[in-house]
């Protein structure tokens, strides 16, 4: 986790404000780069948060009780490259303040439901389904760069 979040911290550095509201130009549904900036803020924190203490307050833009997202057009942005970074860092921050609480007989033997999932999994197994859900998009925002043009490579996705 720590790594996805230092790597996505240094992809989002690449960002210039004024390709905020860049997005794919072929297809449809496809977030804005300040909206997907925003949905990397929220990848771990209120989730580790919910799966460990079921207090589910939900982010900006997000409902518990829809399965779905809404479609890109309707989720929230961030405003600037620094209040992308400062938001990425404080959901690193609370995922791992409400991780240290969290012992490892409880990883390994509580099971918990997600509300956009009401399949029953060991809480260890849907923490790391949140942080895959932060590599996905940070391979996304990897690939948001690369196509406006910007000087990325394989060394900058793995962080090497």
């Amino acid at each position: 986790m720590q790594s996805a979040y230092a790597i996505a911290e240094r992809l989002c550095g690449m960002v210039e404000d004024s390709g905020l509201e860049w997005r794919p130009s072929t297809g449809n549904n496809w977030m804005t780069t300040g909206q997907l900036l925003k949905h990397l803020t929220q990848s771990c924190g209120f989730a580790f948060r919910g799966f460990i203490t079921g207090d589910w307050g939900m982010p900006d833009g997000m409902d518990a009780g829809d399965a779905n997202l809404p479609p890109a057009e309707k989720l929230p942005s961030v405003e600037s490259v620094a209040e992308a970074i400062h938001l990425l860092r404080e959901d690193r921050q609370a995922a791992l303040e409400i991780l240290a609480g969290c012992s490892e007989e409880e990883l390994a033997d509580k099971t918990v439901t997600a509300p956009w999932d009401p399949t029953e999994m060991v809480l260890g197994r849907r923490l790391l389904q949140m942080v895959e859900h932060l590599n996905q998009h940070k391979g996304q925002l990897f690939y948001y760069l690369k196509l406006q043009g910007k000087p990325v490579g394989t060394a900058d996705l793995w962080g090497m």
